[in-house]
């Protein structure tokens, strides 16, 4: 449980008690632990509280690079609070850089914070590495809570209840403004247009599965075949993410629809673990060389991974 010490001149913004048991946060929240223990489960890692699991920094410093790539020179278990605190001036230095606020009004979180398990600065710090890390991932949306700003001063303590917004109104939310061709798929708008702007945007795709797949010593050709028995598209999100998928998961060398299915089956699974969530794709849809399905697939780890 966080103790609360405020000292003279200070001032403490905490949620109300009875902000605590809003389902809205509740969700949020869960939604946040759901995508760390998503991103770091190659690492063994579990959280269960975002109060209780990560004020040492161990954590922060996994997702640090595991989205960033950095591996700061520091000790995998901070045992002491002096370490904990040192290992956290570090790795909030680093996020703070890669999280592009320069304005210090914007940072609602601090070392002294988190390492005090304050619930509202993890969730901020929190919301904004999903925003910049991993924009693709929906957050519960307009979450406000009620907070109490608390500064004591020699008068003794002032106190002002306000309203915190953790995350934003989605800004299609009860509006039917916008047309449908608006909220469409991008890729089914894609296929849409002129031939040689649809060629375009395969090459780019193309030039981006290559890239990443010469190590390996494999050249993609045709994207709207060499995909539909999951096996390069199993070996891509790997490499991407970084991770081994043991051969025995999958099948290297598929001879029939069935074992396709599986190959496919598995590739959506762990988009979907990753929080790569994509509408109306099944794996069906893929074995059957379907183009839109295809590329919305390759569309999804291109945005992700185009600029790492």
């Amino acid at each position: 449980m966080q103790v609360l010490c405020i000292y003279t001149g200070e001032r403490r913004i905490i949620i109300q008690p009875t902000s605590l048991n809003d389902p809205k946060l509740g969700s949020l929240k869960q939604v946040l632990v759901d995508w760390i223990n998503r991103t770091l489960k190659p690492e063994h890692i579990v959280v269960q509280s975002l109060e209780e699991d990560l004020y040492d920094g161990l954590v922060l410093h996994h997702l640090l690079s595991k989205f960033t790539g950095v591996h700061l020179p520091l000790e995998e278990m901070a045992l002491t609070t002096t370490a904990q605190t040192r290992k956290l001036e570090v790795v909030l230095e680093e996020l703070d850089k890669r999280l592009s606020l320069q304005d210090s009004s914007r940072i609602k979180w601090n070392v002294k914070l988190i390492q005090n398990k304050d619930l509202l600065a993890t969730i901020h710090l929190l919301v904004s590495m999903v925003r910049r890390f991993q924009p693709e991932l929906d957050l519960p949306p307009n979450v406000k809570i009620e907070v109490v700003a608390l500064e004591v001063n020699r008068s003794g303590i002032k106190s002002d209840v306000q309203i915190e917004v953790l995350t934003e109104e989605r800004s299609d939310t009860g509006s039917d403004s916008l047309s449908s061709t608006e909220r469409e798929d991008p890729i089914e708008q894609l296929l849409k247009l002129d031939a040689h702007k649809v060629n375009t945007v395969k090459k780019a795709i193309l030039h981006f599965v290559n890239q990443n797949m010469s190590s390996m010593g494999l050249q993609v050709a045709d994207l709207d075949k060499q995909f539909s028995d999951g096996v390069i598209l199993l070996l891509l999100i790997g490499q991407l993410e970084g991770f081994f998928i043991p051969l025995c998961d999958f099948n290297l060398t598929p001879v029939n629809p069935s074992e396709m299915l599986h190959n496919v089956t598995l590739a959506l699974d762990l988009l979907k673990d990753m929080g790569l969530c994509m509408s109306g794709v099944n794996p069906q849809d893929i074995v059957s060389q379907d183009v839109a399905a295809t590329l919305k697939v390759l569309y999804t780890l291109f945005k992700k991974h185009k600029d790492k």
